[in-house]
């Protein structure tokens, strides 16, 4: 233009349009902050430590990434849709479009501090306010449901894993009893060790024996009554070491049968032991679960109830606008 003050009072008068339309019609904005719950902050946490449900349900994943992929999936959505029959209250074709519309109107963000905001801006603070609040409550419903089903599943698993386990144990325990029935041991570790120790103590009884032998001899022949008789107790002695020190399984009091006994003595220990270990471990798993159940709805907090923004409310398309002529000008 030739005339450099038109040019100016036109950029000058768009501006103040777009400054007009940035503030008007005027929006509002409705927002809450919420956060992840953990055990620790119910006051549970030592008792679902003590049962073995400490984990959360979701694994290694980060909480807030949880619910923030739970908040704007179409499953929230279309129960915000439905708690709020959306479709005839804001005359949608159908529910996809309000999904989308949906979608586009409210913000799920995270902030420093693992805190999760739920933000919409809207000309109408009544329907900004409700969407924002029955998003939240959404939200909190969906994160209940997948930690309700999560606790199922897992508790369906443990009381497999207990049947088998207590199926295990039984067997276990027949099989150890059995054992104890046919040796006629009570303890049968104990009564095996106890034949072990015979062994050292008849050689030592033979060795204080030859030692009298050998002291009566000085004094008598081996013709004596006194003399003789020392010699049949150590024959005596020598036939009973000979017993236990037999390689033959099938001879009782055996070195053979004590090892064949011992070697299945500790088999089935252990078998016994393991299947305790494994039943009783499944079992406290199995009681955790019953924990989780009363932290599974409440697996988030709401640190902000829903509401509406005090400060004033800018369109940021016109006001971008207002800025760009500004600096054309």
């Amino acid at each position: 233009m030739r005339h450099p003050w038109w040019r100016r009072a036109i950029f000058v008068v768009l501006i103040a349009i777009c400054l007009l339309f940035s503030l008007f019609p005027k929006e509002y904005r409705a927002a809450s902050t919420l956060t992840p719950s953990d055990p620790s902050s119910l006051g549970l946490s030592g008792a679902l430590g003590q049962l073995g449900a400490l984990n959360t349900v979701f694994g290694n994943q980060t909480a807030v990434e949880v619910a923030l992929k739970i908040g704007r999936s179409v499953r929230t959505r279309e129960l915000v849709i439905k708690r709020m029959n959306l479709v005839e209250r804001m005359g949608f074709a159908n529910r996809i479009e309000a999904s989308r519309w949906l979608e586009r109107e409210v913000e799920i963000s995270s902030l420093r501090g693992g805190i999760i905001q739920v933000e919409c801006v809207n000309g109408d603070a009544e329907l900004a306010s409700a969407l924002v609040a029955t998003f939240t409550e959404a939200l909190r419903s969906q994160l209940a449901t997948i930690a309700v089903r999560q606790t199922r599943y897992k508790r369906d698993i443990l009381l497999e894993l207990v049947s088998d386990a207590n199926k295990a144990l039984a067997i276990a325990q027949s099989n150890y009893n059995d054992f104890r029935l046919k040796t006629r041991y009570s303890d049968p570790s104990f009564a095996i060790g106890a034949i072990g120790q015979r062994i050292p103590v008849l050689q030592a009884a033979i060795k204080a024996k030859e030692v009298e032998l050998n002291a009566a001899r000085q004094f008598a022949t081996d013709d004596n009554i006194s003399t003789r008789q020392i010699i049949a107790q150590i024959d005596a002695l020598k036939v009973q070491l000979s017993q236990l020190q037999g390689s033959d399984p099938k001879a009782d009091n055996s070195i053979g049968r004590v090892v064949r006994q011992s070697t299945e003595a500790e088999r089935l220990e252990r078998e016994l032991t393991l299947a305790k270990s494994l039943y009783y471990n499944y079992r406290r798993f199995l009681e955790g679960t019953s924990v989780e159940d009363l932290t599974s709805a409440a697996n988030i907090r709401v640190l902000e109830n829903p509401f509406l923004d005090t400060d004033r409310q800018y369109r940021m398309i016109p006001l971008m606008l207002a800025l760009l002529l500004a600096l054309l000008a």
